[in-house]
Formats: C-alpha cells, sequence, structure tokens
C-alpha cells in the first residue's frame, strides 16, 4: 500500500524507509535506518525527481503510482547517480517508457556504465549550470556540485516556490517516522549527530567543493531544502546553512576535548581517565571520550568536526599503533580534517613506538598544531606520568 508524505499542494514525497539496514554503504552504521528520499511535482508535466535504492522498491512503485494517479510521467531529473538514488531507473524505465530523462553529460555517462538498457539520444535531456526547465507553473533551474560527494552531482531549484532538491546535501542518517518536516521533530536532539556523522563521513572530505555550493546556494532566495536523505526543511534554514558552513570550512563548533583511546589492559584508559578528571577540574565542559576498539570510526570522525581540541592515547602493538587507533587515524587523514589542537598520550611495556607514529600520521592533516611534545608511558601510570597528564591538561587548557 502506498505510503506518501505531501509537501507542497503539488509536491509529494514517494520515497521509503529502510529499518533494516545494517551498514549504510558497507561501511557505516545504521542504527535508526535511513530514508531514501524521491519527490514527485504534479504541473502541466509530470516530474519525478530521483528514484530510491533496490531495497524499497515495491514500496517506491506504490508511492510512485498513486501520486500519477494515471498522469504519464513526463520528466525524471536525475541529480546523483549513486545505487541508493538510481537503482530504480530501469523500473521506472519499463512503466514510463516515453519518460525523459534530464541529467548532465556526467550523469549520462555514469548510467550507461550502470545500466545495460539502450536509449535513444531523444530520450534524454541534458542540461548544464543554470538551464531551466519549464513545466508549466514551475521553472527547474539546474546548479552543478561536482564533488557533493560524486563528481557527476548536481542539484535542482524549483525557482516558482523556492525549493532546493539538495541530492546528498543536507541530508541525514536515519528513517523518517511518520513526519517528515524537521520542524515537526526534536532534530537538535535525535538527529543532530547523526547529520554531522552523514556529512563528515560521506561529504567531510569534500570541503572546498561544499562551500562552492553553499555560495550558489547564497545567490537565491531557499525556502525548503528537500534532501535524498533525512527531513525535509521548511523552517530554520539558516540552522541548517550554518553547520555545513562550519563543517567545511573545518570550523569546530565548540571549544572542548575529545579524548579517543585505544587500550589493551587499561592501562592507556587509565592515562586518558586521569587527563579528562584533570581537564574538568580546569573547567573545560563537554568532554567527550571514546574506546576506538568499541566504537566505530565513523562516530569519532563526525566528534572530530565538532571539538576544537582532540587528544589520542594509544598502546604499542606490534611494535607501531595499536591496530584500531591506526586505521581511525588513516580515516581522520582520508578525511580531510583541518585546524585542530592535538595531543598524544603513548604507552609500551618495554619500547614506546605509538606516539611518535601517530605524531607521524598526524602532520599529514593540514593545519595541525601539537600541544607539547605528549605523555609516554610504560606499562602503567606512575605518580610522575601522573603530574604529566595534569600538565598536558595546562597545557590543552591555556590553548583553548
Amino acid at each position: 500500500m502506498y505510503n506518501i508524505k505531501k509537501i507542497t499542494e503539488n509536491l509529494f514525497w514517494v520515497g521509503a524507509n529502510d529499518r533494516r539496514i545494517a551498514l549504510f554503504e558497507g561501511v557505516y552504521h545504521a542504527p535508526q535506518g535511513v530514508s531514501y528520499n524521491s519527490y514527485i511535482l504534479l504541473d502541466n508535466k509530470t516530474v519525478l525527481l530521483d528514484t530510491v535504492d533496490k531495497a524499497v522498491t515495491h514500496q517506491f512503485m506504490e508511492n510512485v503510482a498513486h501520486v500519477l494517479d494515471g498522469r504519464k510521467l513526463d520528466y525524471l531529473i536525475i541529480n546523483h547517480m549513486e545505487p541508493d538514488h538510481c537503482a530504480e531507473i530501469p523500473t521506472i524505465l519499463a512503466k514510463y517508457p516515453e519518460v525523459k530523462i534530464v541529467c548532465n553529460t556526467k550523469i549520462k555517462t555514469m548510467m550507461e556504465q550502470f545500466f545495460d538498457f539502450e536509449l535513444s539520444e531523444e530520450q534524454f535531456q541534458i542540461v548544464n549550470e543554470g538551464d531551466v526547465l519549464n513545466t508549466g507553473k514551475h521553472n527547474l533551474t539546474f546548479l552543478m556540485a561536482p564533488m557533493v560527494h560524486w563528481p557527476e552531482v548536481m542539484v535542482t531549484y524549483d525557482a516558482t516556490d523556492k525549493i532546493l532538491f539538495s541530492a546528498d546535501a543536507f541530508g541525514s542518517f536515519g528513517a523518517i517516522d511518520g513526519n517528515i518536516f524537521a520542524d515537526e521533530v526534536n532534530w537538535e536532539n535525535r538527529y543532530l549527530n547523526e547529520a554531522r556523522r552523514y556529512y563528515t563521513n560521506i561529504v567531510g572530505k569534500y570541503g572546498p567543493q561544499v562551500q562552492m555550493l553553499l555560495k550558489k546556494v547564497s545567490s537565491i532566495e531557499v525556502n525548503m531544502i528537500c534532501p535524498l536523505h533525512g527531513y525535509v526543511w521548511r523552517k530554520d534554514l539558516d540552522k541548517f546553512i550554518d553547520l555545513y558552513q562550519k563543517w567545511s570550512t573545518y570550523t569546530p563548533e565548540i571549544n572542548s576535548v575529545m579524548i579517543a583511546y585505544a587500550s589493551v589492559y587499561g592501562g592507556t584508559q587509565n592515562a586518558a581517565e586521569i587527563l579528562a578528571g584533570e581537564l574538568a577540574e580546569l573547567g573545560v565542559k563537554d568532554i567527550k571520550m571514546f574506546d576506538v576498539s568499541v566504537t566505530h570510526s565513523s562516530y569519532v570522525v563526525s566528534d572530530m568536526f565538532k571539538y576544537s581540541h582532540i587528544v589520542f592515547a594509544s598502546t604499542t602493538y606490534n611494535n607501531g599503533i595499536f591496530v584500531e587507533m591506526e586505521n581511525l587515524i588513516h580515516d581522520i587523514v582520508a578525511h580531510n580534517i583541518q585546524n585542530r589542537k592535538v595531543a598524544v598520550i603513548e604507552n609500551g611495556s618495554w619500547a614506546p613506538q605509538a606516539g611518535r607514529l601517530m605524531t607521524e600520521l598526524l602532520s599529514q592533516i593540514k593545519n595541525t598544531e601539537f600541544i607539547t611534545s605528549g605523555v609516554s608511558i610504560k606499562s602503567a601510570v606512575k605518580s610522575e606520568k601522573r603530574e604529566e597528564l595534569k600538565n598536558l591538561a595546562k597545557a590543552i587548557v591555556e590553548s583553548m
């Protein structure tokens, strides 16, 4: 049975939720599921904006058929060719063979890579930056957004209703629980962390490209944002745009400390706990700690974009960095995080090496400022090392 949501008088959400997905893109935990958003505009011409993942085919096709209510589908706009949004292009073409596909040249090329169907050139309407599609009362303008977060991405702007169909920009992990609009839920408490985790892990590497898109968006009047994942925004858009401004310029949201540690028998954890306590005594609020052995790196990467100061504490393992910490740091470097103040703590019962190796890796991060040379522990924290941890806490606070 269909399950649609009315966005405006003639715009409908025809997407679906996947609450059983364990790993989004085979990597990222999705404990709250994910929504695959697709939209239909009813005008003199009918327009479907993007499709969905193959996991929700049946629900999606019922939704489309119900909204069209016997009308033919005139246009299928493809903003992004990632399979969680384009998988049902063949199904749409099978049911609505006369539909015209609106896309850019890179999208057309990718479509030919993903699928085997053959279409005539006449069935495509290739668009470039600033091109406009008139559907009757609505004028749809296309803006290119390469590397947000694939090279073919574009966004669609309905100049009539001032709606931005933003592709993967302004998306979020998490299924839609009945309400479709962000202002209908306690978004900051329930979904902000998942929106940050989505941005930082999916799009975070491409801050300069996001800045280019934000510059384009700033030149038009936007009253609503319809992303391909998560809630539709019709109020307080500046709040989300401001977060994107911070995230894409690698500007911390808060001036506080995140501690990520890897510990085998508890000695390194103890050092991290002592440091956190000393920071608290000095007045630092909202300290965050992660045991990287039990926390998926996507959560740590997300909070790295939030916090101004990061401490990495790791035992030495096989004469190197403990494996989960090493994986995390490689992940952080790959996500292009910048402009952070960093400290390291190492542990090693006979040949501590983790501190030097972590510092070498973290030095690849742009505009990294190391706070002291760090603290080196052998096996367990002794009184003199406790004093060093206290001094490290003071140095961190002074740098804040």
